[in-house]
């Protein structure tokens, strides 16, 4: 059966349930489904909490620049089949306002066994992170602030190069 990959950078919400019984659908040859889903988080560290003791960040908006954003993700999944014995891969990525406890991010991964399926997985989403051309804007009661790339997910993507 021919493998499936695919991503999309889309505004609207996506169904978990579905897109993860794609992945395995008229297939008998799939072992496992690894998957990851990332939210807004209305960011409660001390740093982003205002004066009255609320979160500051309201919402979200992510930017991207159209086909070049989509072509990154392509590029970072057939990096992932080159690496790992994967059957199928689905990355949605969602663009525009989003409020806390919205999904942003979905990446999931089929193949026969669990281990290549996590590390594909895991390996997508590092390196979505730190490859893939979005833009993050936090909308805080102060106003809005665009968030600055993390240390600690580039040092993710770095256990890659090896």
């Amino acid at each position: 059966m021919s493998p499936s990959f695919t991503v999309s950078v889309q505004e609207a919400d996506f169904d978990v349930g579905a897109e993860l019984a794609a992945l395995s659908a008229g297939r008998d040859d799939v072992g496992a489904v690894a998957s990851f889903v990332g939210f807004v988080r209305a960011d409660k560290l001390a740093e982003k909490v205002g004066a009255d003791g609320t979160a500051n960040v309201q919402a979200m908006t992510l930017e991207h620049y159209p086909g070049m954003t989509e072509k990154a993700l392509e590029a970072i999944v057939t990096e992932a089949q080159g690496r790992w014995d994967i059957y199928g891969v689905r990355v949605i990525h969602r663009v525009g306002r989003l409020l806390p406890g919205d999904r942003i991010v979905f990446v999931a991964v089929s193949s026969a066994h669990r281990g290549e399926a996590f590390a594909a997985c895991e390996f997508i989403m590092d390196y979505l992170k730190t490859r893939a051309p979005f833009w993050k804007k936090e909308d805080t009661a102060a106003g809005g602030r665009w968030v600055d790339a993390r240390d600690t997910d580039d040092a993710a993507a770095a256990r890659w190069l090896t």
